[in-house]
């Protein structure tokens, strides 16, 4: 029995955002049934595939819908949507993730769910909002950065974007429209009223910005990564390449890291630079990437051990999920059928969690 044993989610989102929000809630127990279309959820053939007792998913689809159940129906025909009408009438939660007017040409938007199920919590998840001049713009997450901002500022040393590795809105969303859903289930709880959330990838990533774009915020020019301290700018919040080709990173700014990292280095005489404002720390960041290039990755992981300085290698996946932090966590988890899993994030003392069944797609029709 998990914390939302009774909570039953109809499902109709695909690919990250929405499945990303109720996988969370189906982790906890929720009754989430996956509504999919003739075609299934694209998120199925995205290889790679995790491949086991002649079973087959792809580790993205799994890792997002353990635990829920498929059923695939046609919406524009009239036995999908008076099966979907009948799924509604006894559902706490109607996740989407259409472009906006899609649900209301099919005849499920807020207002005709609402009509089924008086105290319904009604979710859509898109790229920019149900209203505004950009509502119909197609998007996927990197589009919603790039107009965000954020893409500007994850640039190389050259300055020019790069590629994100994290797909920021798309996650961002789905965490927003969790914690939004929650919310509101407390308050059904309190008024007996449900509620309507129109959740943005946009607007959802927007907030993340406010420890580096203070002076965007304020109505000021816009940060630069060379000089902002939380983007490039500071010697201490840092990439460095090492004699290998690898990289280490410096990720913690307090004076103490510094004075333990200097005087270790018998460089007490930048501690000056390191209190200094961000793109005024040219001396200390050559001084400490010409020392990283003196020693492998390993040899600094080994000449770091006994120091206290926020000092990380930088790992790839693999590396990563290698760790014994990860054995140690038990962030990697096997399902039933020896399928490889991502932990939830959220886990509560006193409860052991497993992964719930990947369904097939229509299994449950």
């Amino acid at each position: 029995m998990g914390k939302l044993s009774d909570i039953k989610v109809i499902d109709l989102s695909q690919f990250l955002p929405g499945p990303m929000m109720t996988v969370m809630l189906a982790d906890h127990g929720a009754e989430v049934i996956k509504i999919e279309p003739v075609h299934g959820d694209p998120a199925r053939d995205q290889a790679p595939f995790d491949t086991y007792d002649g079973a087959e998913h792809s580790v993205w689809f799994a890792n997002l819908n353990r635990g829920k159940k498929s059923i695939v129906l046609d919406l524009k025909s009239e036995a999908g949507a008076a099966r979907l009408r009948d799924l509604v009438a006894s559902a706490d939660v109607f996740v989407e993730g259409f472009r906006p007017g899609v649900m209301k040409r099919l005849g499920f938007d807020y207002d005709s769910v609402k009509a089924i199920k008086p105290d319904i919590v009604y979710c859509s998840i898109s790229a920019f909002g149900q209203e505004g001049a950009l509502a119909h713009h197609p998007a996927h997450d990197m589009a919603v950065q790039a107009l965000a901002g954020f893409l500007a500022v994850n640039d190389g040393p050259d300055g020019a974007p790069v590629v994100p590795g994290a797909a920021s809105a798309d996650l961002a969303a789905g965490l927003t429209a969790a914690s939004a859903v929650l919310m509101a289930l407390v308050g059904r709880e309190r008024s007996g009223e449900g509620a309507y959330i129109d959740c943005a990838m946009f607007d959802s990533l927007l907030p993340w910005c406010a420890h580096t774009a203070g002076s965007a915020i304020a109505g000021g020019p816009s940060p630069r990564s060379e000089s902002q301290r939380s983007l490039g700018g500071a010697g201490f919040y840092q990439i460095y390449e090492t004699k290998d080709a690898q990289h280490v990173a410096l990720g913690g700014r307090e004076l103490k890291f510094a004075r333990n990292l200097l005087s270790a280095l018998g460089r007490e005489d930048l501690l000056a630079q390191a209190e200094a404002p961000a793109g005024e720390q040219g001396e200390l960041i050559a001084f400490l990437r010409a020392t990283f290039a003196t020693r492998t990755r390993a040899q600094w992981i080994e000449w770091f051990a006994d120091k206290d300085v926020a000092f990380s290698p930088v790992l790839d996946f693999r590396e990563a999920f290698d760790q014994p932090h990860i054995a140690e966590r038990g962030l990697l988890v096997q399902d039933a059928d020896g399928g490889t899993h991502i932990a939830p994030s959220i886990r509560f003392a006193g409860e052991q969690w497993q992964p719930g069944a990947i369904p097939s797609k229509g299994e449950h029709n």
